[in-house]
């Protein structure tokens, strides 16, 4: 039998891929040789066998190759060329919960994934928190009931007080004035937004219409007689007291209605230039009661305007318009009851 040494591998040896039975490494396709397992810079030791290795199988004899570990990062360059382009350094991993559940979905950790419904915050904030629109409505009526306060008492010293009646009766300019400075104030508060938010200038101006307009309704008390304004008074008093009791409590919204109120107050314009050159008792009767139940809708669709669970709503920054416009609402309604009044006593 020939002793020559076979053509296949004998356990033992350390590297079978480069010893004399294969002859020198070969280069493949690509012009590169294969990687150096065994001599490459940094490559681990090679392990001994542990005593919690499994054994072959049965009938499978023990493999010529070393069983190298794995190789454990950083991982070593091998002989293939560098690329061109440095490697930047390396991106941060997502931080993971190491005592989340198994259940726990994805990134997220134990927490669901997030709302596309917005924030909290915004779902708590506003109209939303019961406490902001209380305080917002007692800050417009408290501003309401000074602004009443104060021109009903120019209503009583202009009525009651014979001087100044007479006074006021003498020099109608005083009236003209006050309207002018009336209707600038009233443009200020109602155009510019960001100078009725503003304090304490925006309560600087609603007091300064606030004063002129109770000169001018106390000055046009002044002609009437005292019973018609004294009636006047009541019947206004019984008549808002009702329609904000009502608006507060009811379920239909009146702020949709705002559009065809509006198309009516236009009508109501044009029909007082009418009555101006057409005196007749009956048709100013008519003009003033239609007058009063329009500003009776305005009162309502502007007392719902203060819940925020209607169509429209205001912002509860809006205190001091809020407060204009009720205002407004009422004082128009005690001059047109007070020309019905006045003229069925005629």
């Amino acid at each position: 039998m020939s002793q020559d040494k076979p053509n296949y591998p004998i356990m033992g040896e350390n590297n079978p891929l480069h010893n004399s039975v294969y002859g020198p490494p070969k280069t493949d396709a690509f012009g590169m040789p294969p990687p150096n397992y065994s001599q490459g810079p940094g490559a681990p030791p090679f392990a001994a066998p542990g005593p919690y290795d499994q054994p072959p199988a049965p009938g499978f004899g023990p493999s010529p190759y070393p069983q190298m570990p794995f190789p454990q990062g950083p991982y070593v360059q091998g002989p293939y060329p560098q690329s061109p382009y440095q490697q930047g350094p390396s991106q941060p991993a997502f931080g993971v919960d190491p005592n989340a559940s198994m259940e726990s979905p994805g990134y997220h950790g134990g927490e669901g994934p997030p709302s596309y419904y917005g924030n909290d915050e915004f779902g708590n904030s506003g109209w939303e928190d019961k406490s902001i629109r209380r305080a917002f409505i007692r800050k417009v009526f408290l501003v309401l009931t000074v602004q009443l306060l104060i021109t009903f008492s120019f209503v009583a010293v202009f009525t009651f007080v014979t001087d100044v009646k007479v006074f006021v009766r003498r020099n109608q300019w005083t009236y003209y004035v006050s309207y002018a400075i009336f209707f600038v104030s009233l443009i200020v508060l109602s155009c510019c937004g960001e100078f009725r938010r503003k304090h304490p200038w925006n309560l600087v101006a609603l007091s300064i219409l606030t004063l002129s307009l109770s000169y001018m309704v106390g000055m046009i008390a002044s002609f009437y007689d005292t019973d018609a304004v004294i009636m006047a008074v009541g019947i206004t008093v019984v008549v808002c007291f009702t329609v904000v009791l009502f608006s507060l409590q009811s379920k239909y919204d009146f702020t949709s209605c705002y559009g065809v109120l509006f198309v009516c107050l236009i009508v109501l314009l044009l029909a007082s230039i009418l009555c101006i050159f057409i005196q007749n008792k009956i048709l100013h009767i008519v003009y003033a009661s239609l007058g009063a139940l329009l500003f009776t809708c305005f009162l309502a669709v502007d007392t719902q305007l203060l819940l925020g669970n209607k169509k429209m709503s205001i912002s509860p920054e809006e205190y001091v318009y809020a407060a204009l416009n009720l205002y407004t609402d009422i004082i128009n309604i005690f001059l047109y009851i007070l020309a019905i009044v006045g003229r069925t006593k005629e």
